[in-house]
């Protein structure tokens, strides 16, 4: 049996139909720049992330960067983030010109380690970027608290926890903006590249739908120094079809995740996601430990199941950031779940035989 890593075909297969209406309406209108489909979008994932605006921008790199650049958050100045997470996190606070300080992560959920922020603040230090990795919020409530005690701006790096929940509370509604991807693979995703900013800030909504447009709010009159980072009238008519879906979608990835850790459970060394209490997570991805993990990987793509590495080289290990003087052994933790972490399967339409399928590969594994 053939396990992929992610089934694209089968996540469309149920609104192709639906699509492709929204798509040829699209061309009917010819309004393929901030037509009315954007808007329309805009105003439901607001909604559904349970916040007052979304503005729609061309990737969630840009909505990160264009949140810094409406919080005037610049050269001299630092953000906290995480070294365990997709570079562009750091590479969009380097993008401003601002310097990313890194903090470790809590060994059981791999997200920002509140415990660790405040020994990383100086007076230099303007927000806090946490990153709701693999689907589950970081901890936000006592992130929040320190925030508030230093004067600090939140930003959620939110591009993988489309519906997540920490203490009731969206994500993309708990710090003062957040960032969102709809890259294809992500649990509510694109046909392309697409991302969103969601705040309750009116003022900030405001200058980051200037700043995405040419800094222009009204044609010709520009107003500072924008850019050019809309979304796409088509990719929003197809994400306004699939996310009516997004909830079922993430549900059948927790169907899927708890079948996961109950047939992983007491199997070699793994070691299955832990989830906070009072979070919901969606499961953009499941990841697994192993002290094997790349003898297990190999095992794995012989025996027809895709599997990746989310993330082999730690931020503060990218040659992109050699010039930064981080060195191995600066964020143990971190590099050693790059070297044990490892994500199976897991997406909407995954069958629980495809499921056991991988799980029995698993247990084969360690039997030898």
């Amino acid at each position: 049996m053939k396990i992929p890593f992610l089934d694209l075909k089968l996540q469309t297969a149920d609104c192709a139909d639906e699509i492709q209406s929204a798509m040829d309406q699209v061309v009917t209108d010819c309004n393929f720049v901030l037509g009315r489909q954007v808007e329309e979008f805009e105003t439901a994932f607001s909604a559904y992330c349970e916040c007052e605006h979304a503005i729609g921008v061309a990737s969630g790199f840009d909505a990160l960067k264009l949140i810094l650049r409406a919080m005037d958050i610049g050269p001299g100045d630092e953000v906290i983030t995480t070294s365990h997470t997709f570079i562009a996190t750091a590479l969009a606070i380097s993008s401003v010109g601002a310097t990313p300080v890194l903090v470790e992560v809590d060994a059981d959920t791999y997200t920002m380690d509140p415990r660790r922020i405040e020994a990383a603040i100086t007076e230099r230090t303007k927000a806090i970027m946490p990153v709701h990795l693999y689907g589950q919020t970081a901890d936000m409530e006592p992130i929040l608290g320190i925030a508030r005690k230093h004067g600090l701006k939140v930003i959620e790096d939110a591009c993988q926890a489309h519906g997540a929940r920490d203490k009731g509370r969206r994500a993309g509604s708990i710090g003062d903006a957040a960032a969102f991807s709809f890259y294809p693979g992500k649990n509510l995703g694109a046909f392309g590249d697409g991302g969103a900013v969601t705040t309750s800030d009116a003022v900030l909504a405001k200058r980051i739908r200037t700043l995405r447009n040419y800094g222009s709010s009204v044609k010709y009159v520009h107003e500072e120094l924008g850019e050019n980072s809309r979304l796409d009238t088509l990719q929003a008519a197809v994400l306004s079809v699939k996310l009516k879906r997004l909830d079922a979608g993430n549900d059948a990835r927790r169907v899927a995740a708890a079948l996961y850790s109950e047939q992983l459970r007491g199997i070699g060394d793994l070691i299955t996601p832990s989830i906070r209490e009072d979070s919901e997570p969606v499961f953009h991805l499941y990841v697994i430990q192993t002290a094997q993990r790349d003898a297990l990987q190999q095992f794995l793509l012989e025996k027809g199941v895709d599997c990746l590495i989310h993330y082999p080289v730690p931020v503060h290990l990218q040659k992109a950031y050699s010039s930064r003087g981080w060195k191995k052994g600066d964020f143990p933790l971190t590099e050693a779940l790059a070297g044990r972490i490892l994500s199976l399967p897991i997406f909407p339409g995954i069958t629980e035989e495809q499921v056991e399928f991988v799980c029995d590969a698993i247990q084969s594994f360690y039997k030898g």
